[in-house]
This record gives structure tokens, sequence and C-alpha cells, in this order.
């Protein structure tokens, strides 16, 4: 069934109230255990917590790896769920409930939530039949933005605003879904917000199903989200190189009563000090992640920053100051303010 979209702040306002699965009554968890929750199986979110899982084994720490329906649940699980003390999330979405001050739950989950480590730009797949050729030809169209709670939704729904791009329809379907549904002609295009490569386009789509990635080149969406290109060939179906835009994505901690501190600073320097094996032996999309780069508006973690010191004391190299977010900018815009 296919359902149209609400408000665009729907998801951000109902996100305390959202159900999460408690720990068992009596569940012991040792010194070592860590969770992060990810994203769908396919995603990169949920490749990048497998490949930190095998580091995990190899650094004595147990490191559990749960799906999930997106950022917006995974902000929310790590400040809620007592075994998921990390989780991977957009930028974007992580600006969005900063900016949110009518609900103390989200105020105090701004507030608290801490930034371990920014990690990659997660490239905006926007994927359609052929004889759309760019973002603004989605104006009257049926376009699948996700399922609501995900980052994507919130990624589309603010491309949409910023745009003045009107479509027929937004519909809220996750990409599985919003992938039959293209090819099967009830959708004209999908998004998914997913570091290249993407497995679900890799093994779902193929020439014969006549289909394209789309340009995202609209002037207004390139003024607040930095551009970017997925290199041609990335998919087999994919002859040419495509211009887009990105968010980054970001591994986030919450700072609650200093429970397992330590624990996170030192899982936190075992990805520092092998970042290198992760780069060769995980997904392609590690070769970019840089754990320095600057993120205007999210402090590191402290736990975090005192395992990340260099011998002798001194800190490791600081996040480079950073100019204006332009995210963070379009989101004030939005609201208003």
């Amino acid at each position: 069934m296919i359902r149209r979209a609400s408000s665009p702040y729907r998801p951000l306002i109902a996100l305390a109230c959202l159900s999460l699965i408690p720990l068992a009554p009596g569940t012991a968890r040792a010194a070592s255990e860590l969770g992060i929750i990810t994203g769908g199986e396919r995603g990169t979110y949920y490749q990048f917590g497998l490949n930190l899982q095998r580091l995990g084994k190899q650094t004595n720490v147990d490191l559990s790896v749960a799906t999930s329906k997106g950022s917006i649940e995974n902000v929310f699980a790590v400040y809620q769920k007592p075994n998921t003390q990390l989780g991977i999330v957009q930028s974007d979405v992580l600006a969005f409930v900063a900016r949110v001050q009518s609900d103390p739950v989200l105020k105090r989950i701004a507030k608290k939530t801490k930034m371990v480590f920014p990690l990659y730009n997660e490239e905006i797949h926007l994927l359609g039949r052929k004889g759309i050729t760019d973002f603004d030809d989605l104006t009257d169209r049926r376009v699948a933005i996700g399922r609501e709670g995900s980052g994507t939704y919130l990624t589309a729904r603010l491309l949409f605003k910023v745009s003045d791009v009107v479509p027929k329809e937004m519909v809220l379907i996750d990409t599985d879904e919003a992938l039959a549904a293209l090819k099967a002609g009830r959708i004209d295009a999908m998004f998914y917000v997913a570091g290249y490569p993407v497995k679900l386009l890799t093994e779902g789509v193929t020439d014969a199903d006549g289909l394209a990635l789309i340009p995202i080149t609209n002037k207004s969406i390139t003024e607040f989200y930095p551009r970017a290109d997925i290199p041609a060939a990335t998919y087999p179906w994919q002859p040419q190189v495509l211009n887009t835009v990105a968010v980054k994505a970001v591994m986030i901690s919450f700072d609650f009563r200093r429970k397992d501190c330590d624990i996170i600073g030192q899982f936190a320097q075992a990805i520092s000090t092998n970042l290198s094996w992760l780069v060769k032996n995980g997904h392609p999309k590690w070769k970019s992640v840089d754990l320095d780069a600057p993120l205007k508006g999210w402090e590191q973690y402290d736990c975090v920053a005192k395992y990340m010191r260099k011998p002798g004391g001194q800190p490791a190299a600081a996040l480079k100051p950073a100019g204006s977010n332009p995210v963070m900018d379009a989101i004030r815009d939005m609201l208003n303010e």
C-alpha cells in the first residue's frame, strides 16, 4: 500500500514516541560489550557496522550490530536504549534535531548527543525512468522519498523545500519497496541517501530495467548541500559520471552519566589506530573517511577526545574550524528563524 506524505516535521516531533525494545530484565553486560545501530541490511551504514564488528573481535570488543529504519530512529535509540551506545546518522538529521526547541525530550537529545567521528559523504541517489533528465523534472511526478522516520525521508523533504520543486506525490515507502514500485511503473523516481556503491542498486538494477540515476544540480540545492560525483561504472548499468549532492555520515554517542565512557573511548582509539585495516578490508567508502574532518556545531565526545591524544599528553590533530554550515542555514531558513 502506498501512503502519502504528511508534515515534514512529523517524524522529529514523534521521535520521543518511537517504540524501541528494552533490555531484558536481569541481563548482564560485560565491560567489553558495545552496540551500534546502523540502517537497512543492504545499506552502507550496516556494512560499516559489520566492518567495525570484525575490528572489535580483534581488539577485544564484542560489538553487536542492529539494523534500523534510518537516522531518525538511530538518534533516539542511542538516547533511549541502554545497550546501544553508538549510532550512525546523517548530519542534516542531527542539525534538524538541534534546531527543534519546542519539545523537551528533543532538547535533551540535542544537548547530550555527541559526535564520535565524522565518517564519509553520503551521496544522494535519485533513481528514475530514463525520460527524467534532472531534479527539476520531478515536478508533477510521483516520487518515493523513503519511509517516514528515515534519513532519506528528511533529506528528500529538505531538497524539495529549498528547491521549490513540487512533485505530484511524495510516496512513503522503504527503498526495497520503492525499487519494486519503480520497476512496475507505479512511481516515477525514488531517493536513496547512502554512500556509493549501494548494494541495493548494484544487485537490484540491470540495464533491462530502463532506469537511470538522475543528476541533482539545482542551484538552490547546491547552495546548501555540497556537490558530489558518483563515478562512471560505479554500478554496471551506469556508464557516465553522475553529478549530485551529499550529506555527511556521522558516528554518534550519548553522554549519559559517563556510563561506558572508557569503553567508547578505547574503541574509538582502536578505530583510529586501525583505519588502514578498515580501508583495506572494509566497505569501499572507508577510503574516503577523514576522522578529523570538521563538522561545525557538533562537539566530539570528550570520552573519545581523551583517547585520541598523542604520546606525551598532547591532543591529536584538532578538528579544523569550519565556515558557515550550509545545511544548518537551510534548516534555519526552513524553520523561518
